[in-house]
Protein backbone atom coordinates (compact mmCIF):
# COMPACT_ATOMS: atom_id res chain seq x y z
CA UNK A 1 0.00 0.00 0.00
CA UNK A 2 1.32 3.42 -0.98
CA UNK A 3 0.13 6.21 1.33
CA UNK A 4 -1.64 9.06 -0.50
CA UNK A 5 1.18 11.61 -0.41
CA UNK A 6 1.53 14.18 -3.16
CA UNK A 7 5.19 13.69 -4.00
CA UNK A 8 6.08 12.70 -7.60
CA UNK A 9 7.07 9.17 -8.43
CA UNK A 10 10.73 8.14 -8.50
CA UNK A 11 10.69 8.08 -12.30
CA UNK A 12 10.07 11.83 -12.47
CA UNK A 13 13.20 12.62 -10.45
CA UNK A 14 15.72 10.57 -12.39
CA UNK A 15 18.79 12.66 -13.20
CA UNK A 16 19.48 12.40 -16.95
CA UNK A 17 23.00 13.79 -16.64
CA UNK A 18 24.28 10.90 -14.52
CA UNK A 19 27.23 9.66 -16.56
CA UNK A 20 27.82 5.92 -16.52
CA UNK A 21 31.51 6.16 -17.52
CA UNK A 22 32.63 8.35 -14.60
CA UNK A 23 32.78 6.55 -11.24
CA UNK A 24 30.85 8.02 -8.35
CA UNK A 25 32.88 9.03 -5.33
CA UNK A 26 30.12 7.48 -3.24
CA UNK A 27 27.27 5.29 -4.43
CA UNK A 28 24.59 4.59 -1.84
CA UNK A 29 22.22 1.68 -2.37
CA UNK A 30 18.93 2.12 -0.50
CA UNK A 31 16.93 5.22 0.36
CA UNK A 32 15.88 4.49 3.93
CA UNK A 33 17.31 6.13 7.03
CA UNK A 34 20.82 4.71 6.64
CA UNK A 35 20.92 5.47 2.92
CA UNK A 36 19.69 9.03 3.33
CA UNK A 37 22.22 9.81 6.06
CA UNK A 38 25.05 8.22 4.07
CA UNK A 39 24.13 10.25 0.98
CA UNK A 40 23.86 13.53 2.87
CA UNK A 41 27.16 12.81 4.57
CA UNK A 42 28.76 12.17 1.19
CA UNK A 43 27.73 15.49 -0.36
CA UNK A 44 28.60 17.37 2.84
CA UNK A 45 32.16 16.05 2.44
CA UNK A 46 32.31 17.26 -1.17
CA UNK A 47 31.90 13.82 -2.74
CA UNK A 48 30.11 13.23 -6.02
CA UNK A 49 27.27 11.15 -4.59
CA UNK A 50 24.43 9.09 -6.03
CA UNK A 51 21.65 7.22 -4.27
CA UNK A 52 19.84 4.25 -5.81
CA UNK A 53 16.30 3.47 -4.65
CA UNK A 54 13.93 0.98 -6.24
CA UNK A 55 10.73 2.16 -4.55
CA UNK A 56 10.43 5.36 -2.50
CA UNK A 57 12.87 7.25 -0.36
CA UNK A 58 12.23 7.40 3.35
CA UNK A 59 12.35 3.67 3.90
CA UNK A 60 10.52 1.57 6.44
CA UNK A 61 10.79 4.17 9.20
CA UNK A 62 8.73 6.73 7.30
CA UNK A 63 6.26 4.54 5.44
CA UNK A 64 5.65 1.42 7.55
CA UNK A 65 7.70 1.68 10.75
CA UNK A 66 8.48 4.45 13.22
CA UNK A 67 6.15 7.14 11.91
CA UNK A 68 2.91 5.22 11.25
CA UNK A 69 3.24 2.95 14.29
CA UNK A 70 3.78 5.85 16.66
CA UNK A 71 0.89 7.75 15.07
CA UNK A 72 -1.34 4.70 15.59
CA UNK A 73 -0.11 4.33 19.17
CA UNK A 74 -0.84 8.02 19.81
CA UNK A 75 -4.42 7.57 18.65
CA UNK A 76 -4.86 4.41 20.72
CA UNK A 77 -3.40 6.15 23.79
CA UNK A 78 -5.80 9.06 23.33
CA UNK A 79 -8.70 6.60 23.28
CA UNK A 80 -7.40 4.91 26.42
CA UNK A 81 -6.97 8.24 28.21
CA UNK A 82 -10.50 9.26 27.24
CA UNK A 83 -11.82 6.11 28.88
CA UNK A 84 -9.63 6.60 31.96
CA UNK A 85 -10.71 10.23 32.27
CA UNK A 86 -14.29 9.17 32.80
CA UNK A 87 -13.46 8.41 36.44
CA UNK A 88 -13.06 12.15 37.07
CA UNK A 89 -16.41 13.10 35.55
CA UNK A 90 -19.50 13.76 37.59
CA UNK A 91 -22.27 11.24 37.19
CA UNK A 92 -24.52 14.19 36.38
CA UNK A 93 -22.35 15.41 33.50
CA UNK A 94 -23.82 13.01 30.97
CA UNK A 95 -20.40 12.78 29.30
CA UNK A 96 -19.24 9.50 30.71
CA UNK A 97 -20.67 7.26 28.00
CA UNK A 98 -18.72 4.65 26.03
CA UNK A 99 -15.85 5.86 23.82
CA UNK A 100 -16.49 4.99 20.18
CA UNK A 101 -13.48 4.71 17.85
CA UNK A 102 -13.54 6.13 14.31
CA UNK A 103 -10.92 3.95 12.60
CA UNK A 104 -10.91 5.97 9.33
CA UNK A 105 -10.10 9.04 11.42
CA UNK A 106 -7.31 7.13 13.14
CA UNK A 107 -5.82 6.02 9.83
CA UNK A 108 -6.21 9.53 8.41
CA UNK A 109 -4.06 10.76 11.31
CA UNK A 110 -1.48 8.10 10.43
CA UNK A 111 -1.38 9.20 6.79
CA UNK A 112 -1.22 12.89 7.69
CA UNK A 113 1.78 12.19 9.90
CA UNK A 114 3.55 10.43 7.03
CA UNK A 115 2.67 13.19 4.56
CA UNK A 116 3.95 15.92 6.88
CA UNK A 117 7.33 14.25 7.44
CA UNK A 118 7.81 12.84 3.93
CA UNK A 119 9.19 16.00 2.20
CA UNK A 120 12.30 15.89 4.39
CA UNK A 121 13.11 12.42 2.98
CA UNK A 122 11.99 13.10 -0.58
CA UNK A 123 14.03 12.82 -3.81
CA UNK A 124 13.55 16.58 -4.21
CA UNK A 125 15.26 17.23 -0.89
CA UNK A 126 18.12 14.94 -1.89
CA UNK A 127 18.56 16.65 -5.26
CA UNK A 128 18.48 20.07 -3.64
CA UNK A 129 21.33 18.95 -1.37
CA UNK A 130 23.37 17.77 -4.36
CA UNK A 131 22.64 14.05 -4.35
CA UNK A 132 21.84 12.38 -7.68
CA UNK A 133 18.84 10.05 -7.28
CA UNK A 134 18.76 6.97 -9.51
CA UNK A 135 15.51 5.02 -9.69
CA UNK A 136 15.75 1.28 -10.07
CA UNK A 137 17.06 -2.00 -8.71
CA UNK A 138 20.80 -2.12 -8.01
CA UNK A 139 22.70 -5.35 -8.61
CA UNK A 140 26.43 -5.66 -8.24
CA UNK A 141 28.23 -6.43 -11.48
CA UNK A 142 31.67 -6.58 -9.91
CA UNK A 143 33.75 -5.24 -7.03
CA UNK A 144 33.40 -1.60 -8.16
CA UNK A 145 30.21 -1.41 -10.19
CA UNK A 146 26.48 -2.03 -10.08
CA UNK A 147 23.82 -2.33 -12.71
CA UNK A 148 20.75 -0.14 -12.18
CA UNK A 149 18.00 -1.42 -14.45
CA UNK A 150 20.59 -2.44 -17.03
CA UNK A 151 22.71 0.71 -16.80
CA UNK A 152 26.21 0.39 -15.32
CA UNK A 153 27.18 2.67 -12.46
CA UNK A 154 30.82 2.54 -11.33
CA UNK A 155 32.00 3.76 -7.96
CA UNK A 156 35.11 4.42 -5.90
CA UNK A 157 33.23 3.67 -2.70
CA UNK A 158 29.75 2.31 -1.98
CA UNK A 159 27.47 2.00 1.04
CA UNK A 160 24.89 -0.79 1.11
CA UNK A 161 21.83 0.34 3.07
CA UNK A 162 18.96 -1.78 1.81
CA UNK A 163 17.46 -2.46 5.25
CA UNK A 164 15.37 -5.47 6.22
CA UNK A 165 11.86 -6.81 5.69
CA UNK A 166 9.46 -8.66 8.01
CA UNK A 167 10.15 -12.36 8.43
CA UNK A 168 7.33 -14.76 7.63
CA UNK A 169 7.66 -17.84 9.87
CA UNK A 170 7.25 -21.39 8.51
CA UNK A 171 3.77 -21.90 9.92
CA UNK A 172 1.63 -24.52 8.25
CA UNK A 173 -0.90 -22.71 6.05
CA UNK A 174 0.63 -19.25 6.35
CA UNK A 175 1.37 -19.11 2.62
CA UNK A 176 -2.33 -19.55 1.84
CA UNK A 177 -3.57 -17.06 4.42
CA UNK A 178 -3.82 -13.30 4.23
CA UNK A 179 -1.59 -12.10 7.04
CA UNK A 180 -0.48 -8.66 8.09
CA UNK A 181 3.07 -7.61 8.73
CA UNK A 182 4.34 -4.23 9.89
CA UNK A 183 4.73 -3.41 6.18
CA UNK A 184 1.37 -4.57 4.81
CA UNK A 185 -1.12 -3.54 7.52
CA UNK A 186 -1.46 0.15 6.74
CA UNK A 187 -4.34 -0.09 4.28
CA UNK A 188 -6.68 -1.40 7.01
CA UNK A 189 -10.07 0.30 6.81
CA UNK A 190 -12.09 -1.86 9.19
CA UNK A 191 -11.12 -2.67 12.74
CA UNK A 192 -10.71 -6.45 13.04
CA UNK A 193 -13.02 -7.90 15.65
CA UNK A 194 -10.48 -10.60 16.50
CA UNK A 195 -6.76 -9.97 15.93
CA UNK A 196 -4.17 -12.70 16.39
CA UNK A 197 -0.66 -11.35 16.96
CA UNK A 198 2.22 -13.78 16.53
CA UNK A 199 5.31 -12.54 18.36
CA UNK A 200 5.82 -10.93 21.76
CA UNK A 201 8.70 -8.63 20.91
CA UNK A 202 8.50 -4.86 20.60
CA UNK A 203 6.40 -4.75 17.41
CA UNK A 204 3.92 -7.39 18.57
CA UNK A 205 3.47 -5.76 21.97
CA UNK A 206 3.14 -2.23 20.60
CA UNK A 207 0.62 -3.04 17.89
CA UNK A 208 -1.23 -5.63 19.95
CA UNK A 209 -1.85 -3.11 22.72
CA UNK A 210 -2.79 -0.36 20.25
CA UNK A 211 -5.45 -2.50 18.51
CA UNK A 212 -6.80 -3.71 21.84
CA UNK A 213 -7.28 -0.10 22.92
CA UNK A 214 -8.98 0.69 19.64
CA UNK A 215 -11.46 -2.12 20.25
CA UNK A 216 -10.13 -5.39 18.79
CA UNK A 217 -10.16 -8.61 20.80
CA UNK A 218 -6.43 -9.37 20.66
CA UNK A 219 -4.73 -12.69 21.28
CA UNK A 220 -0.93 -12.42 21.44
CA UNK A 221 1.21 -15.53 21.10
CA UNK A 222 4.83 -15.65 22.31
CA UNK A 223 6.90 -18.84 22.24
CA UNK A 224 9.16 -17.91 25.17
CA UNK A 225 8.15 -17.66 28.82
CA UNK A 226 7.92 -13.85 28.84
CA UNK A 227 7.30 -10.81 26.71
CA UNK A 228 10.19 -8.70 25.42
CA UNK A 229 12.65 -11.55 25.94
CA UNK A 230 15.65 -9.35 25.13
CA UNK A 231 14.87 -6.86 27.89
CA UNK A 232 14.99 -6.91 31.68
CA UNK A 233 12.62 -9.65 32.88
CA UNK A 234 10.88 -7.26 35.27
CA UNK A 235 10.18 -4.90 32.36
CA UNK A 236 8.57 -7.76 30.48
CA UNK A 237 6.38 -8.54 33.48
CA UNK A 238 5.18 -4.93 33.75
CA UNK A 239 4.28 -4.89 30.05
CA UNK A 240 2.51 -8.25 30.41
CA UNK A 241 0.32 -6.84 33.18
CA UNK A 242 -0.36 -3.69 31.15
CA UNK A 243 -1.41 -5.64 28.07
CA UNK A 244 -3.69 -7.88 30.07
CA UNK A 245 -5.21 -4.81 31.75
CA UNK A 246 -6.02 -3.56 28.23
CA UNK A 247 -7.76 -6.84 27.45
CA UNK A 248 -5.03 -8.60 25.48
CA UNK A 249 -5.14 -12.39 25.84
CA UNK A 250 -1.41 -13.11 26.16
CA UNK A 251 -0.37 -16.73 25.56
CA UNK A 252 3.21 -17.30 26.72
CA UNK A 253 5.06 -20.51 25.82
CA UNK A 254 2.73 -20.94 22.86
CA UNK A 255 3.34 -21.18 19.13
CA UNK A 256 1.01 -20.89 16.18
CA UNK A 257 1.45 -24.28 14.53
CA UNK A 258 -1.19 -23.91 11.81
CA UNK A 259 -3.37 -21.25 10.17
CA UNK A 260 -6.58 -22.33 8.49
CA UNK A 261 -8.29 -19.51 6.52
CA UNK A 262 -11.70 -19.80 4.97
CA UNK A 263 -12.78 -18.32 1.63
CA UNK A 264 -13.39 -14.88 3.16
CA UNK A 265 -9.88 -14.62 4.62
CA UNK A 266 -10.87 -15.10 8.24
CA UNK A 267 -10.44 -18.43 9.94
CA UNK A 268 -8.78 -20.08 12.88
CA UNK A 269 -5.27 -20.77 14.10
CA UNK A 270 -4.01 -23.82 15.93
CA UNK A 271 -2.00 -22.79 18.99
CA UNK A 272 0.32 -25.29 20.63
CA UNK A 273 1.26 -24.78 24.27
CA UNK A 274 1.97 -26.56 27.55
CA UNK A 275 -1.60 -27.88 27.65
CA UNK A 276 -1.66 -29.12 24.07
CA UNK A 277 -3.50 -27.72 21.06
CA UNK A 278 -6.19 -25.07 21.00
CA UNK A 279 -8.14 -23.53 18.13
CA UNK A 280 -8.47 -19.74 18.15
CA UNK A 281 -10.61 -17.86 15.66
CA UNK A 282 -9.37 -14.69 13.98
CA UNK A 283 -10.44 -11.95 11.61
CA UNK A 284 -6.87 -10.81 10.98
CA UNK A 285 -3.39 -12.18 11.73
CA UNK A 286 -0.40 -9.94 12.42
CA UNK A 287 3.01 -11.63 12.17
CA UNK A 288 5.75 -9.88 14.16
CA UNK A 289 8.57 -12.37 14.68
CA UNK A 290 11.55 -10.40 13.41
CA UNK A 291 13.09 -9.03 10.24
CA UNK A 292 15.32 -10.43 7.50
CA UNK A 293 18.09 -8.34 5.85
CA UNK A 294 17.39 -7.41 2.23
CA UNK A 295 20.42 -8.93 0.51
CA UNK A 296 18.86 -11.46 -1.86
CA UNK A 297 19.31 -10.91 -5.61
CA UNK A 298 21.79 -8.05 -5.10
CA UNK A 299 24.74 -9.98 -6.52
CA UNK A 300 26.85 -9.29 -3.45
CA UNK A 301 28.89 -12.42 -4.17
CA UNK A 302 30.03 -10.81 -7.44
CA UNK A 303 31.35 -7.92 -5.40
CA UNK A 304 33.15 -10.17 -2.94
CA UNK A 305 30.90 -9.08 -0.06
CA UNK A 306 30.47 -11.80 2.53
CA UNK A 307 27.20 -12.46 4.33
CA UNK A 308 26.54 -13.90 7.77
CA UNK A 309 24.61 -17.19 8.10
CA UNK A 310 21.44 -15.12 8.65
CA UNK A 311 21.95 -13.29 5.35
CA UNK A 312 23.15 -9.97 6.81
CA UNK A 313 26.13 -8.13 5.35
CA UNK A 314 29.20 -8.96 7.40
CA UNK A 315 30.91 -5.75 8.56
CA UNK A 316 33.70 -4.59 10.83
CA UNK A 317 33.05 -2.15 13.68
CA UNK A 318 33.74 0.67 11.19
CA UNK A 319 31.16 -0.61 8.69
CA UNK A 320 33.58 -2.00 6.10
CA UNK A 321 32.71 -5.22 4.32
CA UNK A 322 35.03 -7.91 2.95
CA UNK A 323 35.31 -5.72 -0.17
CA UNK A 324 37.53 -2.72 0.74
CA UNK A 325 35.46 -0.51 -1.58
CA UNK A 326 32.12 -1.36 0.02
CA UNK A 327 30.68 -0.38 3.39
CA UNK A 328 27.27 -1.20 4.88
CA UNK A 329 25.06 0.31 7.58
CA UNK A 330 21.69 -0.15 9.24
CA UNK A 331 19.32 -3.08 9.27
CA UNK A 332 21.09 -4.89 6.42
CA UNK A 333 23.96 -5.59 8.86
CA UNK A 334 23.83 -7.74 12.03
CA UNK A 335 23.29 -4.63 14.18
CA UNK A 336 20.08 -4.18 16.18
CA UNK A 337 17.31 -2.85 13.95
CA UNK A 338 17.00 0.69 15.31
CA UNK A 339 16.51 3.78 13.18
CA UNK A 340 18.79 5.98 15.26
CA UNK A 341 21.53 3.35 15.19
CA UNK A 342 21.19 3.03 11.41
CA UNK A 343 21.68 6.79 11.08
CA UNK A 344 24.76 6.82 13.30
CA UNK A 345 26.28 3.83 11.51
CA UNK A 346 25.63 5.39 8.10
CA UNK A 347 27.31 8.68 9.02
CA UNK A 348 30.33 6.77 10.29
CA UNK A 349 30.45 4.41 7.29
CA UNK A 350 30.28 7.20 4.70
CA UNK A 351 32.93 9.24 6.51
CA UNK A 352 35.19 6.21 6.84
CA UNK A 353 34.72 5.27 3.20
CA UNK A 354 35.52 8.73 1.85
CA UNK A 355 38.13 9.99 4.30
CA UNK A 356 39.84 6.79 5.40
CA UNK A 357 38.72 7.25 9.00
CA UNK A 358 37.95 4.48 11.50
CA UNK A 359 34.88 5.89 13.21
CA UNK A 360 32.56 3.47 14.97
CA UNK A 361 29.44 3.57 17.11
CA UNK A 362 29.80 2.62 20.78
CA UNK A 363 27.43 -0.37 21.01
CA UNK A 364 26.88 0.16 24.73
CA UNK A 365 25.66 3.71 24.25
CA UNK A 366 22.77 2.89 21.90
CA UNK A 367 19.35 3.33 23.55
CA UNK A 368 16.32 1.27 22.61
CA UNK A 369 12.68 1.96 23.35
CA UNK A 370 9.55 -0.18 23.27
CA UNK A 371 6.58 2.16 22.77
CA UNK A 372 4.03 0.25 24.78
CA UNK A 373 2.19 1.94 27.64
CA UNK A 374 4.16 2.02 29.85
CA UNK A 375 7.21 2.46 27.66
CA UNK A 376 10.33 0.38 28.18
CA UNK A 377 13.67 2.08 27.54
CA UNK A 378 17.11 0.61 28.05
CA UNK A 379 20.76 1.30 27.32
CA UNK A 380 24.09 -0.33 28.04
CA UNK A 381 24.59 -3.66 29.78
CA UNK A 382 21.60 -5.63 30.96
CA UNK A 383 20.02 -4.63 34.23
CA UNK A 384 18.35 -8.01 34.69
CA UNK A 385 19.48 -9.16 38.16
CA UNK A 386 19.73 -12.75 36.89
CA UNK A 387 22.02 -11.87 33.97
CA UNK A 388 24.39 -9.23 35.35
CA UNK A 389 28.01 -9.17 34.15
CA UNK A 390 30.67 -9.79 36.78
CA UNK A 391 31.38 -6.77 38.95
CA UNK A 392 28.12 -5.00 38.15
CA UNK A 393 25.41 -4.18 40.70
CA UNK A 394 21.92 -2.80 40.18
CA UNK A 395 19.83 -0.30 42.10
CA UNK A 396 16.09 -0.02 41.52
CA UNK A 397 13.66 2.79 42.30
CA UNK A 398 10.06 1.63 41.87
CA UNK A 399 7.54 4.22 40.73
CA UNK A 400 5.44 3.85 43.84
CA UNK A 401 8.26 5.95 45.37
CA UNK A 402 8.31 8.51 42.52
CA UNK A 403 5.99 11.40 43.31
CA UNK A 404 5.11 12.27 39.70
CA UNK A 405 4.09 8.67 39.09
CA UNK A 406 1.96 8.72 42.24
CA UNK A 407 0.00 11.83 41.25
CA UNK A 408 -0.40 10.49 37.70
CA UNK A 409 -1.60 7.11 39.02
CA UNK A 410 1.22 5.43 37.06
CA UNK A 411 3.12 3.54 39.74
CA UNK A 412 3.52 0.35 37.71
CA UNK A 413 7.00 1.23 36.41
CA UNK A 414 10.53 1.46 37.75
CA UNK A 415 14.02 2.76 37.03
CA UNK A 416 17.03 0.46 37.40
CA UNK A 417 20.70 1.40 37.08
CA UNK A 418 23.62 -0.94 36.46
CA UNK A 419 26.81 0.32 38.11
CA UNK A 420 30.27 -1.20 37.85
CA UNK A 421 32.67 -1.62 40.78
CA UNK A 422 34.37 1.69 40.07
CA UNK A 423 31.06 3.51 40.42
CA UNK A 424 30.46 4.21 36.72
CA UNK A 425 26.98 3.90 35.22
CA UNK A 426 27.14 1.16 32.58
CA UNK A 427 23.45 0.45 31.94
CA UNK A 428 19.89 1.46 32.70
CA UNK A 429 16.32 0.30 32.24
CA UNK A 430 13.37 2.64 32.69
CA UNK A 431 9.74 1.50 32.57
CA UNK A 432 7.07 4.18 32.64
CA UNK A 433 5.43 7.02 30.73
CA UNK A 434 7.85 8.71 28.33
CA UNK A 435 10.67 6.40 29.37
CA UNK A 436 12.14 7.00 25.93
CA UNK A 437 12.72 10.63 26.89
CA UNK A 438 14.28 9.81 30.28
CA UNK A 439 16.71 7.29 28.75
CA UNK A 440 18.58 10.11 26.96
CA UNK A 441 20.27 11.20 30.17
CA UNK A 442 21.19 7.62 30.98
CA UNK A 443 22.61 7.17 27.49
CA UNK A 444 24.85 10.18 28.01
CA UNK A 445 25.89 8.78 31.39
CA UNK A 446 26.85 5.44 29.81
CA UNK A 447 28.57 7.13 26.85
CA UNK A 448 30.69 9.40 29.06
CA UNK A 449 31.23 6.79 31.79
CA UNK A 450 29.67 9.15 34.31
CA UNK A 451 29.94 8.13 37.95
CA UNK A 452 26.79 7.36 39.86
CA UNK A 453 27.92 9.96 42.40
CA UNK A 454 28.06 12.68 39.73
CA UNK A 455 24.59 11.67 38.56
CA UNK A 456 23.25 11.78 42.12
CA UNK A 457 24.84 15.23 42.67
CA UNK A 458 23.09 16.68 39.59
CA UNK A 459 19.98 18.70 40.45
CA UNK A 460 16.85 17.41 38.72
CA UNK A 461 13.50 19.10 38.29
CA UNK A 462 10.73 17.99 40.63
CA UNK A 463 8.32 16.31 40.17
CA UNK A 464 9.25 14.46 36.99
CA UNK A 465 9.66 10.88 35.86
CA UNK A 466 13.40 11.62 35.67
CA UNK A 467 13.25 11.42 39.47
CA UNK A 468 13.22 7.64 39.01
CA UNK A 469 16.73 7.10 37.63
CA UNK A 470 18.05 10.06 39.62
CA UNK A 471 16.76 8.64 42.89
CA UNK A 472 18.12 5.23 41.92
CA UNK A 473 21.52 6.93 41.71
CA UNK A 474 20.94 8.60 45.08
CA UNK A 475 19.95 5.23 46.57
CA UNK A 476 23.14 3.66 45.23
CA UNK A 477 25.29 6.40 46.77
CA UNK A 478 23.49 6.12 50.11
CA UNK A 479 23.89 2.38 50.10
CA UNK A 480 27.64 2.74 49.64
CA UNK A 481 27.79 5.37 52.40
CA UNK A 482 26.06 2.88 54.69
CA UNK A 483 29.02 0.49 54.41
CA UNK A 484 30.37 -0.20 57.93
CA UNK A 485 33.86 1.12 57.13
CA UNK A 486 32.50 4.40 55.75
CA UNK A 487 30.03 4.65 58.62
CA UNK A 488 32.85 4.31 61.19
CA UNK A 489 34.96 6.87 59.34
CA UNK A 490 32.13 9.40 59.05
CA UNK A 491 31.18 8.95 62.71
CA UNK A 492 34.80 9.54 63.70
CA UNK A 493 34.94 12.76 61.66
CA UNK A 494 31.65 13.97 63.15
CA UNK A 495 32.86 13.16 66.68
CA UNK A 496 36.16 14.96 66.10
CA UNK A 497 34.40 18.07 64.81
CA UNK A 498 32.01 17.91 67.78
CA UNK A 499 34.95 17.80 70.19
CA UNK A 500 36.68 20.72 68.48
CA UNK A 501 33.49 22.79 68.54
CA UNK A 502 33.02 22.12 72.26
CA UNK A 503 36.62 23.12 72.92
CA UNK A 504 36.27 26.42 71.06
CA UNK A 505 33.07 27.13 73.01
CA UNK A 506 34.90 26.64 76.35
CA UNK A 507 37.75 28.90 75.23
CA UNK A 508 35.25 31.71 74.57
Amino acid sequence: MRPPCSRPSMDTVRTPSAASDEPWDLLVIGGGTAGLVAAYTGVSLGARTALVERDRTGGDCLWTGCVPTKALIHAATAVSQARAGASFLSSDSGAAGPVEVDLPAVMAHVQRSIATIEPVDSPEALREAGVTVLAGEARFAGPDSVSVDGRTQRFHRAVVATGASPTLPPIDGVADATVWTSESMWDVSTLPGRLLVIGGGSVGCELGQAFARLGSAVTLVEQTSRLLPREDADAGRVVLEALRADGVDVRLRHTASKIVPDLTGVGEAVLTGPSGEEHVGYDAVLVAVGRTPRTASMGLDRAGVRLTPSGAVEVTSTGRTSNPRVWAAGDVTPSPHLTHLAAAEAAAAASNALLGLRRSVDPLAVPRVVYTDPEVAAVGVTTDPDRLPDGVRVTTRHHDHVDRAIVDRRTDGFARLAVERGGRVVGATIVGPRAGESIAEMTLAVRTRTSVTRLADTVHAYPTYADGPWNAAVDDVRRRLAHPVLQRASRAVVALRRTRSAGRARDR
